[in-house]
C-alpha cells in the first residue's frame, strides 16, 4: 500500500453559542440530503452525559460491497491532506483493517486545541455503518446471499469536522480540522441549508409483507431444535424481514419513529441509494480510554398501557429462567470476544440480568466491560467481535452458518452496527435492531429472537411482532 503523508494539523473545538434554540433533530434536517451524512442520535439520560454528533462531508470514503472493497477520495481530500498519494487498497486486507490503516496513517500527530475542556467523543474520524453480512469477509462461511441488497455492506467515511451536541450542558460544539474549514463558513452554510431545507412528506405504498409465514417461521424453528439436540448450537437468533414500497423523504419517517421508539442508539445514515433509520437500544462495544462496554439484550415482554400489567410484565421477565439462560449464553460469549485484545484478568460483568424499559418492550440487559490492552487495538477489538454476539446466537460461527441457511432474505445493516471510531481511538457501536433498510423506494425491516431449546415457537413469532410494535404500527398492517 502507498504511504499517505499528513501534515501536522491541529483539531479545533469551538463551542458555538449561535446555535441555541436549535434542537440536533432540526438542525439534521439541512444534512439529510447530504452524501453520505450521518445523525448519531441520543437521548437525554439525567444521570450520564451523552452526546449526540452530526457528520456530512467526508472527505473519504471505504466501502465494501459484494465481498470488494475501495477506497475513495472525495474533492475537498486533496486541500485538506495535500501530501498524500492515492493508495491502492490490497484486496486481501479486511475492511475493518483498511480504516485502521488509514487511520494510523491521516489521523496520528494531531493537536488537539480547544477554548474550553468539554469531554467530548469523537471530535473528528472515522464514522459509518458496518452491516452484518461483513461477517462473511472475516469468517470462511460461503457467502450465498451477499449482493442481495444494493447498500454497501460497510460504508465508512473520514470526517474532518463534526457538530456535536452535548444534552446535559445543552451546548453545541464545532471540532474541527484547521485546515478543513473554519467555523463561521461551516456555521453559515448550515443555517442557510437549514432554511432551504424540503418538508417533504413520506408515504408507505401498501401492507408490509412479511418473508415468513407463521407457519413457516415455526417450522425453522423445529429445524433449530434439531441443530441443538444434535450438539451444532446452544442459541440461534433467528429473524423474519419484512418490506414495503415507499416514496418520500427518509428522514421525515425516521422523525415521526424516533419520538414513538426514544432508543439511546438511534441513527440515521444517508446512503447514495437512500438511507438506514436505527432506532435502537442496544450498544455493541464502546471504548472510553482503555475502559470497553458491552450490553447485550437477551430477554424480552411486552409493555402495556396499564401500569399492574406492565409492571407484572417486568418482574415476569427478571424472574425468567428462560431468558436469563439465554442472557448468560451471550454474556459468556462476549466476555470471551472481549478479552482477546483486553488485558488478562480485566473482564468483568457489574450488572447481570438488569431491566431496561422502552416504549414498546422492556428488555433484560446485561453489561460487560474490560481495559483495552493497547488504542489501536480498538478496531482488531470490533473486528474480532463482530457482527455482535446477540444477534448471532453461541456458538457463533456454527450460528451464523444455520442463520444463513434458514433465514430465506439476507440481512445487510441488520443486526450489523453505526457508531463511529474517532481521532483518539475512542469508539462507540449499536447493534442494528430496530433498524429500517431504504433503498430505492423498496423499504426493509427485520425482528428476531434467541432460539434455545425451550423456546416455544408461537410464543417466540409473537415475540418477532412486539418488537417491531413501534417500527410497524398495527395500523400499517403486516401481510403473511
Amino acid at each position: 500500500m502507498t504511504k499517505l503523508l499528513s501534515v501536522p494539523q491541529q483539531v479545533v473545538i469551538k463551542p458555538i453559542p449561535s446555535l441555541t434554540g436549535y434542537t440536533p433533530n432540526e438542525l439534521f434536517t439541512a444534512l439529510a440530503k447530504q452524501p453520505h451524512s450521518i445523525f448519531l442520535d441520543s437521548s437525554k439520560e439525567l444521570s450520564i452525559e451523552t452526546f449526540s454528533i452530526l457528520l456530512w462531508d467526508p472527505v473519504l470514503s471505504v466501502e465494501s460491497h459484494k465481498q470488494q472493497t475501495n477506497m475513495h477520495l472525495h474533492k475537498k481530500f486533496a486541500a485538506v491532506f495535500p501530501d498524500t498519494n492515492p493508495v491502492s487498497l490490497g484486496s486481501d486486507t479486511s475492511p475493518f483493517m483498511m480504516v485502521k490503516d488509514l487511520h494510523q496513517q491521516l489521523l496520528t500527530g494531531l493537536e488537539i486545541v480547544a477554548q474550553e475542556s468539554p469531554s467530548l467523543p469523537f471530535l473528528i474520524g472515522f464514522a459509518g455503518h458496518f452491516g452484518y453480512d461483513l461477517g462473511a469477509y472475516i469468517e470462511s462461511f460461503a457467502p450465498e446471499k451477499l449482493g442481495e441488497y444494493a447498500t454497501a455492506d460497510m460504508g465508512c467515511h473520514l470526517y474532518t469536522h463534526s457538530l456535536i451536541y452535548a444534552h446535559h450542558t445543552d451546548t453545541y460544539y464545532l471540532c474541527y480540522l484547521s485546515n478543513s474549514t473554519n467555523e463561521e463558513m461551516v456555521i453559515n452554510d448550515l443555517i442557510e441549508m437549514l432554511h432551504k431545507a424540503p418538508n417533504d412528506g413520506f408515504t408507505l405504498a401498501k401492507e408490509w409483507q412479511a418473508n415468513l409465514t407463521e407457519q413457516e417461521y415455526c417450522t425453522k424453528l423445529d429445524n433449530i431444535h434439531e441443530y441443538i439436540l444434535a450438539g451444532d448450537c446452544y442459541q440461534t437468533n433467528f429473524a423474519q424481514r419484512f418490506d414495503n414500497q415507499y416514496s418520500g423523504n427518509e428522514y421525515t419517517y425516521y422523525q415521526k419513529l424516533r419520538q414513538a421508539n426514544k432508543a439511546p442508539f438511534s441513527s440515521y445514515v444517508a446512503t447514495p441509494q437512500g438511507a438506514i433509520l436505527s432506532l435502537s437500544p442496544e450498544r455493541f462495544i464502546q471504548v472510553k480510554g482503555n475502559i470497553v462496554e458491552t450490553k447485550p439484550i437477551k430477554g424480552t415482554m411486552p409493555r402495556d398501557s396499564n401500569p399492574v400489567i406492565d409492571q407484572q410484565n417486568a418482574t415476569t421477565l427478571l424472574a425468567s429462567h428462560k431468558d436469563q439462560a439465554e442472557n448468560l449464553m451471550i454474556v459468556d460469549l462476549l466476555r470471551n470476544d472481549l478479552s482477546k485484545h483486553c488485558i488478562a484478568g480485566t473482564i468483568q460483568v457489574p450488572k447481570l440480568f438488569a431491566l431496561e424499559s422502552y416504549p414498546a418492550v422492556h428488555h433484560m440487559v446485561s453489561t460487560v466491560t474490560g481495559k483495552l490492552a493497547q488504542k489501536e487495538d480498538v478496531y482488531d477489538l470490533l473486528e474480532g467481535a463482530f457482527p455482535g454476539g446477540s444477534i448471532t446466537g453461541a456458538p457463533k460461527i456454527r450460528a451464523m452458518e444455520i442463520i444463513q441457511e434458514l433465514e430465506p432474505n439476507g440481512r445487510n445493516i441488520y443486526c450489523g452496527s453505526i457508531g463511529y471510531i474517532g481521532l483518539r481511538y475512542d469508539m462507540d457501536t449499536n447493534i442494528c435492531i430496530r433498524t429500517l433498510l431504504c433503498e430505492n423506494e423498496r423499504i426493509y425491516c427485520w425482528a428476531g429472537g434467541g432460539i434455545v431449546l425451550d423456546s416455544v415457537a408461537p410464543n417466540e413469532y409473537q415475540e418477532t411482532l412486539d418488537k417491531i410494535s413501534k417500527i410497524i404500527p398495527k395500523k400499517e398492517s403486516i401481510r403473511t
